[in-house]
Order: structure tokens, then sequence, then C-alpha cells
């Protein structure tokens, strides 16, 4: 233990920033233990994608992404720190433990893991064959793309009922098919489906069969107690849609081999939510419970943090080390609940109401991190036309230059560009060559980050990878162009979003275009797109397309 550097040693680290880890992260740091919470994707975790929270105590009605952005604002007020990156492997051996991660290795005398869960999928003919081109797991991500269409949704939880309500936005009307006899949760939450004019409930009733051609055109369902089939045929040149919300699957493999779980895969803990390895807890929807719902995980992580405070205390006696108390940045005010999150006490961004920015303060907190580390400057050529859209885009880079010297802000002439990719932003070197990225549309919403990361991956050093990822990347030695497909509300996209532009920064026969879908219907119709994210994979003798989250090593499996 003398080797260790007490100014980057951690009472704590949590994996997963959803409402468990934030809350656990807000009662450490209130009981002045130092706190890191690292998430892989965007914090606030999968209730990001719920529109309508209505059951959780003291707030009457909000949206999943303003109730886990008021969390982190308190966990951070508090004093926790935050971290964007992939946790790879946990050594839980000795007293201090290793978080092992894609920005290091971080010291601790204790983990959380609040990865949560991840959703399941049924199993039914077809439900691969369709995924998206009509089968889909993400009202908010994709039910726009069923706006007029007949929908089923298969399931009878809370999500099923939940996200039937919020699809009657888009649908010509909803069917639910629930397995069971009734529905499985809350009576009061299953009535607002029941009633809904725009939903037909039926019981017993499983999936048989989804066919179609390029989308679905048919649905074969059952009925477990009578036998009786019933075929559903879309309307002439018409398609429709089928969510799927069964149930998550816990994301325990951090943790195979190393903690117990049970015969469903979640994390096995006990009355202190302490697993089977030392200095390991676990809250959250990793965890085996009877309810999954934001109020059960944030109850059970504030339990949680507060059995880790006793194990912290002895890991501090015993050991003789006693780590950083966090720094609280102000307490926390009911005006907080609209502000947005202030920069670390300690960054040299300056306020988004100083500078009439676009971007508020917690993005001008995150820019002014990446621009510091950029090692080279880039230049955002803008390719645009005369529609709105593109004075948005110019607004946008122009405010985004002006917040530093490494980027520059330079017009194309449009000549010879395809009027289907306009407008769009490329991202050239500092020599006027291309780095191989580019955004059609708007960076904002959810693609704001991953747009950002682009810009460190392009300029360097760039996001740490794995050795064999970099291997494959440099293996490439034909040409390849990535279209990336997203919706700026999809909290799934960015990662591919992010991916596919490591790989086009770091090979220069890779290109990665990335495509607000709301802007260029064009190519929706083209790939039959019916949720994001959309992955087309072009190697120039054959053209791949593929739907869903994934990751580096995904995407270069799928590069020939």
């Amino acid at each position: 233990m003398a080797d260790i550097d007490i100014a980057k040693l951690y009472d704590a680290v949590i994996v997963g920033g959803g409402p468990a880890g934030l809350t656990a992260a807000i009662y450490l740091a209130r009981a002045r233990y130092r706190v890191l919470v690292v998430e892989k994707e965007h914090f606030g975790g999968q209730i990001t994608i719920t529109d309508e929270v209505v059951n959780y105590p003291g707030v009457f009605s909000t949206s999943g992404k303003e109730l886990t952005a008021t969390m982190q604002r308190q966990a951070e007020a508090f004093g926790a720190e935050f971290m964007l990156a992939e946790v790879t492997s946990l050594d839980l051996t000795g007293d201090i433990k290793h978080v092992h991660t894609t920005k290091g290795d971080i010291p601790c005398l204790a983990v959380l893991l609040a990865t949560g869960a991840s959703p399941r999928h049924v199993g039914f003919k077809g439900e691969e064959e369709f995924r998206g081109h009509g089968v889909a797991y993400c009202a908010t991500c994709d039910g726009e793309f069923f706006t007029g269409k007949d929908v089923f949704v298969v399931g009878g939880g809370f999500a099923a009922a939940e996200e039937s309500v919020f699809l009657t936005k888009y649908a010509r009307h909803v069917t639910i098919l629930v397995r069971g006899d009734d529905f499985t949760c809350a009576e009061g939450t299953a009535e607002e489906a029941k009633t809904n004019d725009k939903i037909s409930v039926l019981y017993n009733t499983e999936i048989v069969e989804a066919t179609g051609d390029s989308a679905l055109r048919r649905l074969v369902y059952r009925n477990d107690k009578t036998g009786e089939e019933t075929t559903y045929e879309a309307k002439p040149g018409e398609t429709f849609g089928i969510f799927v919300f069964v149930g998550y699957a816990p994301a325990t493999q951090l943790v195979d081999g190393v903690a117990r779980t049970g015969d469903h895969g979640y994390i096995v803990t006990d009355a202190h939510q302490a697993t089977t390895a030392d200095g390991l807890f676990a809250a959250g929807d990793v965890c085996e419970k009877p309810l999954r719902q934001v109020a059960t995980a944030v109850g059970q992580a504030a339990t949680t943090a507060t059995e880790m405070e006793r194990y912290l205390k002895a890991a501090q006696e015993r050991t003789g080390l006693v780590p950083q108390a966090p720094v609280s940045r102000s307490k926390p005010t009911p005006e907080d609940n609209s502000a947005a999150p202030k920069p670390a006490a300690d960054g040299e961004a300056a306020s988004s109401a100083a500078s009439g920015s676009l971007f508020d303060d917690a993005m001008l907190a995150q820019l002014n991190a990446v621009f510091q580390r950029m090692a080279s400057p880039l230049t955002l050529e803008l390719h645009l036309d005369d529609r709105p859209v593109s004075g948005e885009l110019e607004g946008y880079m122009t405010e985004l230059a002006k917040l530093t010297d490494k980027l520059d802000v330079r017009h194309a002439d449009t000549f010879g560009d395809a009027a289907s990719e306009l407008p769009f932003v490329a991202v050239m070197r500092a020599d006027g060559t291309p780095s191989g990225l580019a955004f059609h549309g708007v960076p904002g919403g959810h693609e704001f980050t991953s747009f950002v990361l682009g810009l460190y991956n392009a300029a360097g050093p760039g996001q740490p990878i794995a050795d064999e990822d970099r291997s494959a990347i440099a293996a490439i030695d034909k040409p390849v162009r990535l279209r990336v497909l997203v919706g700026l509300s999809c909290t799934m996209c960015p990662e591919v979003v992010t991916a596919a532009q490591r790989i086009a920064a770091d090979n220069a026969k890779v290109t990665a275009d990335v495509y607000d879908i709301n802007h260029f219907g064009a190519l929706k119709d083209e790939f039959n797109v019916m949720s994001v994210p959309c992955l087309v994979v072009d190697e120039g003798d054959s053209e791949q397309v593929s739907f869903g989250k994934k990751g580096l090593t995904q995407i270069l499996e799928l590069i020939g």
C-alpha cells in the first residue's frame, strides 16, 4: 500500500450513473467520502428514455431525463465526481480495490455496482429479422416512426402499460398482448392502459410469428388458453410496429466469476447490500428484487450507501489510508431543480449567462475540458443549403468555435455536394485534410457528447482503447464508409456514433457520417429505418445494415 498515491485514491467508485448510482453518490459525498461515478454512455440510465414519470414521491410529473439530471446536480453539489468511461474489469483482491476503465486504473476502498439492466428479447419468430424494421424496444426513441400506424406491445408489466399510453401519441391504435390473465404492475398504472380509447388489451396471448418483406406486413398471435390463432394484416402499402417490453437482463458481466448471481442473472446481496465479493456492494435493477422502479432503486441505493459508510470507515482504519474529502461546491437549493449543472470550481469555461452561449454551463464545462486536452486544432467545414436547419448548424458551429482557439469555421463551396447530404459539418485536420468525420444536421440532444468526443479523437490524443481494437482499426486496408442514422432523443445512439467516429479518426480509409434522421427522410426510406440507431457499413462490394447499440469491437467485427 506504500505505492498508493493518496491524491488518486477514492473511498468508493460507483459503476453506473442511473438513479441508484446517483443516489448513492449523494449519500456518500454528503457523508464526506470521496466518491467517483463512472458511466459508460450517459448519466441517468434507462429512466432517461421515459417521457413521463408520475409516480415518484414528491414530484408530481417530470421526465426521466429531468429527474436524473436533478439527482446528478445534487451529487455534484456535495462534491461527487463523475467520469464518462467504460469499466473493463474489477480487481477486488486486497484492501485496495482497482476499477480498470478505458481511461485508466482507479484505486478505491470499495465498489458499488449499479449497472442496471437492458431490455430482454422475447424470441418469437421474426423478432431478430425485423429488429429496426418494425420491432423496437424503446418508445421514446422509435415511437415517432409509427405515426399513424397500428402498433402491438408485448408485455404486461409497468413498462408495457406506461409505454403503451405514450405510444398513443403517435400510433393509430395500440394492441397490448399480455401473456398472463392480467397486468403484473400496479392497478393504477394498468388502468390507464385499460381505459384508453386507443388501446386494446388481449390477455393470455403471445406472438406466434411476425413476417413481411423489407418491413413488417403480417402478424400471427395466439390465445394460449383457447389455442385460437389470429392473423393481423397491415393495410395495403402500410406497415406496423411491435414494441417489446418484457423485462430486463441485468448487466452483471463485470462480476462473472467474481460475485454470486441468482438463477435469473441478478446479483445476490445480503441484508447489508454486500455481494459475496469483499468490498463490492450492489444496488438498483442489477439486484434481485420484486419491483424495478426509480423509487425502489433510490431507496435501495440510500440503504446501500449507508451500509458502505460503515465498511469504508473500517477500511480507512484498517489501512490507515484516508482519501481526500470531497469539496462541496454549493448547498443544493430549490432553484437547482431548473438550473443547468455548474462547471467545476476550478474550470476555466465561461458561464453561459455571461457569454450568451447556446451551450449551458454543463456543456461549457465539458467543452473546456476537451479543448484543453486537444493536441491539434481542427476546422469545422460547413456545407449548407437554404433550409432553416442549415442556419441552425451554422449558428451552432460558429458559437462552438468562439469558445476556443482550437477550432475555426469555414464555409465550403457546396458545388458537387449531393443535395441529399446537405447540410453537414465536416471535421478537417490542421493541414486541411479530412478527418473522416461529418455530422449531417445539428449535433444537439444526446449527440452533443458524441460530437465533442469525435473532435477529441480527431485532434488527439483521443480516448484510450484496447490494444486489440487499435490493431483491428489499423488492419483495415480498403475504403469503408460508415453511416449512422440517429435520433437526437435516442440514448442508445451516441455509443454507436462515438465508436464509428473513432475508427474513422484512426484510419484514413474509413469515413463516418452521422445523420439526424429527422432531416434525411430519403435515407430513412432507402434503408427502411423504423428504429435508431441504424448503422450502414459500406465496403464498396458489400453493404450491411445493422440496428441497435454497438461498441467499438462490435462495429469492427462487422467490417470485413
